[in-house]
């Protein structure tokens, strides 16, 4: 049988992204064959997919795709962050989100929407994928934003490739002007969602129960101070100004001068925008911390350690 070294466990591993240990067993029950190396792992991983089902997986991509006069994002969770470098799952991650462009943002629909090139469902190209590269993986949320006269432009924070990165943004603005120059200045918009966070597009579309928590908790804040309840009244609504000021995206002060508001960018523009989507791997969920180094410890052995593990 030809000798397993760790160049060769090291280039499974980047060939499929599976793990250290199971490209090393995998190399050794196919005598170093490293095509029928590839087949035992996707073989294996079939039957494991399930049981990594349970485990936390807060890494992966976003990904954005565009279309004319419409534009959609994705985010795809893994495990470690590992995995993001994986061009099999960078792959999927593109496709599925070009298929959000047509299919839509019911994310169950697009799990039994056929993938590309294949005859079989997003959903079982998904667990192939599990299958293969060892780790679970989830398709958490999509976003789809249109428009009728204008262009939704993307911005991705972090990219590892074009429109893949750590995050999202789409921006939907309608007027007239050249395509190039709306794309521009969504772009441009997209940069300060990307730094500024906001939660809502303008003041009439704040949440009715976070502006209820934000005047509570000022107007707990102003009776401490001990003023009359008119004053009190009057603190609370100058607050609340800045408040929409600070999560309300219109309202805000444009990053790119520290001056001017964002709507009266627009307004300058001759546009409006009309809606927004905003990405950032992860959050939300509650991770897990991983012991990494034990793993490699523990996969050290004849082969020689080859890199890293999933």
């Amino acid at each position: 049988m030809a000798e397993i070294t760790a160049a060769m466990v090291r280039d499974l591993r980047e060939k499929t992204g599976a793990g250290m240990m199971d490209c090393k067993k995998a190399l050794t029950e196919t005598g170093g064959d490293m095509e029928a190396a590839i087949d035992w792992l996707r073989k294996k991983g079939l039957s494991a997919a399930a049981k990594k089902s349970g485990r936390v997986a807060a890494e992966g991509l976003i990904g954005v795709a565009s279309g004319p006069k419409v534009a959609a994002m994705v985010e795809v969770n893994a495990e470690t962050d590992f995995v993001a470098r994986n061009d099999l799952f960078q792959n999927f991650v593109a496709e599925v989100a070009g298929l959000v462009l047509s299919v839509g943002e019911d994310l169950e629909a697009l799990k039994r929407a056929t993938y590309p090139g294949t005859t079989h469902t997003v959903a079982d190209e998904l667990t192939r994928l599990i299958a293969t590269i060892g780790e679970n993986m989830t398709i958490r949320r999509v976003r789809r934003l249109q428009v009728q006269n204008g262009a939704v432009a993307t911005y991705v924070h972090s990219a590892v490739r074009p429109g893949l990165g750590k995050i999202g943004v789409l921006v939907a603005i309608e007027g007239p002007g050249e395509l190039d120059a709306l794309e521009t200045l969504g772009r441009q918009v997209g940069m300060h969602v990307a730094a500024s966070r906001p939660e809502a597009l303008d003041i009439a579309g704040v949440a009715r129960a976070a502006l209820a928590r934000e005047k509570a908790g000022l107007a707990e804040q102003a009776r401490a101070s001990g003023k009359p309840e008119n004053i009190i009244q009057k603190m609370v609504e100058g607050r609340i100004r800045k408040y929409y000021e600070e999560v309300v995206l219109l309202e805000q002060v444009w990053v790119h001068d520290g001056e001017t508001r964002v709507k009266e960018v627009a307004r300058k523009a001759g546009v409006n925008i009309t809606g927004f989507a905003r990405f950032q791997l992860g959050e939300g969920i509650e991770r897990q911390a991983s012991d990494f180094a034990a793993e490699v410890a523990a996969a050290a052995g004849p082969a020689g350690g080859g890199g890293g593990g999933s």
